[in-house]
């Protein structure tokens, strides 16, 4: 039958379809719920039937590197093959537009939270958040937060949060600040661009800028612009774009990308618990 076909053809297509494209995120869903939705649009334009499939039949995806559900932007994602090299994604170096709000702290340090501290923060000065942003440059610690991908005993820190398990905060580790700016002071909000390398968390940022500003923040809008060389605005697919088509265009593009994109040196410590997400 010529339908069956030309379902046929979108099949062999989709499951040819390897390396790293990159999806932009909306506001809601966890990165993982936005893969899988990625997932199923794919395999039903295929006409794949996914009860009961043969294990050769099914689609490999995976992104690299989990966006926290209320921040939008660049999802790397890797197809076929391409779940291999996400590794290199959750090391590589990433950029955020984050918007801080001075003088509220939460308990997942971002807008979802529950209050959790107010403070007076009119003695605030544009000079003195531009002074603060040298300290967090360069090789810092870094406390992750409880609200987070990260795992105690096979179980994210979030999870465990939300039952109202008492969770311990991890220790601080190193990161890398490559490069961090103030565009915008409007007291309470301040808007930062920030650069950063793997394993850094802007919330955990822009609650330490709060505490040593002698008041409290958190993070109203955050948005991931760039991960390695995939930018926001050029290179990642809208929900409309999601067919195989485009992916299939889109991947043509990104391996000419890769190959141009200068490696950043890495640190040398591991962020044991950040793993890159693939789903079969």
């Amino acid at each position: 039958e010529a339908g069956g076909g030309a379902l046929g053809r979108a099949a062999d297509k989709l499951f040819s379809l390897s390396g790293l494209f990159a999806v932009r995120k909306p506001k809601g869903p966890t990165s993982a719920a936005v893969l899988n939705l990625l997932k199923e649009r794919l395999l039903a334009e295929a006409g794949v039937q996914t009860k009961g499939n043969k294990r050769n039949q099914v689609l490999k995806i995976g992104h690299g590197g989990t966006l926290d559900s209320a921040a939008t932007g660049v999802l790397v994602v890797g197809i076929g093959k391409g779940t291999k090299m996400l590794g290199t994604m959750l090391a590589g170096s990433k950029k955020y537009t984050a918007i801080g709000m001075l003088g509220k702290a939460t308990d997942t340090l971002d807008a979802t939270g529950k209050v959790t501290e107010e403070k007076p923060y009119d003695q605030v000065t544009k000079g003195d958040l531009e002074n603060v942003l040298q300290k967090f440059t360069g090789d810092i610690m870094q406390v992750p937060p409880l609200y987070s991908a990260l795992k105690k005993d096979g179980e994210r820190l979030s999870t465990l949060m939300k039952r109202g398990e008492a969770v311990k905060a991890k220790p601080a580790r190193p990161v890398r600040v490559y490069s961090l700016s103030l565009q915008q002071f409007q007291p309470p909000l301040f808007t930062l661009d920030v650069e950063c390398g793997g394993g850094f968390y802007v919330r955990s940022l822009v609650n330490d800028i709060g505490k040593e500003l002698s008041t409290c923040a958190s993070v109203q809008e955050l948005t991931r612009t760039k991960q390695g060389p995939f930018t926001l605005e050029e290179h990642a697919l809208h929900e409309d774009k999601w067919t195989i088509d485009e992916i299939a265009q889109s991947l043509e593009h990104c391996t000419a990308l890769l190959l141009g994109e200068p490696a950043r040196k890495k640190l040398k410590t591991e962020h044991p618990g950040e793993t890159a997400v693939i789903c079969e």
